[in-house]
This record gives C-alpha cells, sequence and structure tokens, in this order.
C-alpha cells in the first residue's frame, strides 16, 4: 500500500515532499567522473557506462522513451508504470546547482521535467523558460525559500527534491521530506556519490510502505517519520 495523497482530496491540498533516486547495492546513486570537473578525465570515461547500468531500469522503459521523445518502444510493466508514476505525481521539481549545470549541459531542449524547477544555488539568474512546459526558477534563500516557492506554484500536487545528494540530504536534515522510493538495481558501482553515509539523523524510524520488484529493480518506498 502507499502513502502517496490523493491530489483531489481537498482535506490535503499542500500535496507531499519526496525524492525517489535508482541506487546500486552498493549504495552508489552516481558513478564516479559525472562532476563537471572531472568530464574529460580519460580515467572516468567509463561512468557512462556505470551510470546505464544503474538506470536501466528506466531506460528501457516505455515512458522514458516517449518522455524525451525518443520513439515509441520501449517495455511496459512494473518499472514502466513507476517511471509513470513518479511523473504523474510531480507537480513541481527542485533541484541543486550542480545538477542543473550537469543537466544544462546534456539536456534536450525540450528538458524532461514539464513542471516549474527551482534550481537552489548563490547565482543570480532570470527565469529560463524551455520548450514543453518547464521553467527553471533560480532561488538565492535557502532550500526552505525553495520549497515555499515550489509549493505555491504545484497546484496541490507533490513536490519532488530530484538532486543531488547533498541537497536531498540537506532536505532529509532538515525534516522536509514526508517520503522517498530507492529503485535498487542489481549493480555493483564500487565508488561514487552515495546518498547516505549514516549522516541522516532524521530517517530514523522510516515505515516502509510499498515494495515493487522486477528483473532490474526492486522499488522501496518509505515514508518518513
Amino acid at each position: 500500500m502507499s502513502t502517496q495523497r490523493d491530489p483531489a482530496d481537498p482535506a490535503d491540498p499542500a500535496g507531499m515532499v519526496f525524492f525517489a533516486v535508482s541506487m546500486s547495492l552498493d549504495g552508489v546513486i552516481a558513478p564516479d567522473g559525472m562532476d563537471l570537473e572531472h568530464g574529460h578525465d580519460p580515467s572516468y570515461q567509463d561512468w557512462a557506462r556505470k551510470w546505464s547500468a544503474l538506470q536501466d531500469w528506466a531506460i528501457s522503459q516505455q515512458f522514458f522513451q516517449q518522455n524525451l521523445q525518443l520513439g515509441e518502444e520501449g517495455e511496459t510493466g512494473p518499472d514502466n508504470d513507476r517511471a509513470r508514476q513518479l511523473f504523474e505525481r510531480t507537480g513541481v521539481t527542485v533541484m541543486g546547482k550542480r545538477m542543473f549545470d550537469g543537466g544544462e549541459r546534456f539536456w534536450p531542449e525540450e528538458a524532461p521535467f514539464h513542471t516549474p524547477v527551482f534550481v537552489i544555488t548563490h547565482e543570480q539568474r532570470d527565469p529560463w523558460e524551455r520548450p514543453g512546459g518547464t521553467t527553471f526558477h533560480f532561488v538565492n534563500d535557502g532550500i526552505e525559500s525553495g520549497l515555499a516557492q515550489a509549493r505555491a506554484v504545484a497546484g496541490g500536487r507533490d513536490v519532488r527534491v530530484a538532486g543531488g545528494a547533498d541537497l536531498i540530504r540537506q532536505y532529509v536534515d532538515a525534516g522536509l521530506v514526508d517520503e522517498f522510493t530507492l529503485s535498487i538495481a542489481p549493480v555493483l558501482l564500487g565508488g561514487g556519490t552515495r546518498l547516505f553515509d549514516g549522516s541522516a539523523p532524521r530517517l530514523d524510524g522510516l515505515t516502509a510502505v510499498e515494495a515493487v520488484a522486477s528483473p532490474r529493480a526492486t522499488h522501496v518506498t518509505y515514508a518518513a517519520a
């Protein structure tokens, strides 16, 4: 059973704050080499293969292909349903500057969010509107302000904290996350960015509310205390 709120329920108009990430069996959510500093270092060239293995459960799905306008092919089933549900519940996305910097280089012109996106950063910049309904807004006064601005335009839908790991940990440590999903891929990456390093006391007392398994990943959803 899932704790996801019903957007049509007038008794709960605010929506949830959640995150959903793919994670390897050894706890890595981003392989070494994905940061901009090491992007041209030959010793980090293997990052794309590792990232593809980590995200294989999503990349191979029909919804992913359609959302990025890559075609109509792809798998259907529990992983495809999971990818669609995560997209459909999201009214607004919040992300960190590092994630935005990487995405600005590699996302297609029609960025894959199709929602307002609030980027937590020290950089002052005018909103950046992209085709397909994505507009990036740049927030310079902290995570609470970013969340308040996101809620104001979410229309009662949920707010997704997209990443990276540092921003997710900030929201967790501030007690602002209601729910999260780990999509655990059956791969070992050996190194990279780990989401949890024993430094998230706010995650004590989690309740597992849903588990969906496929050959490509196990999706476990937790409600935060």
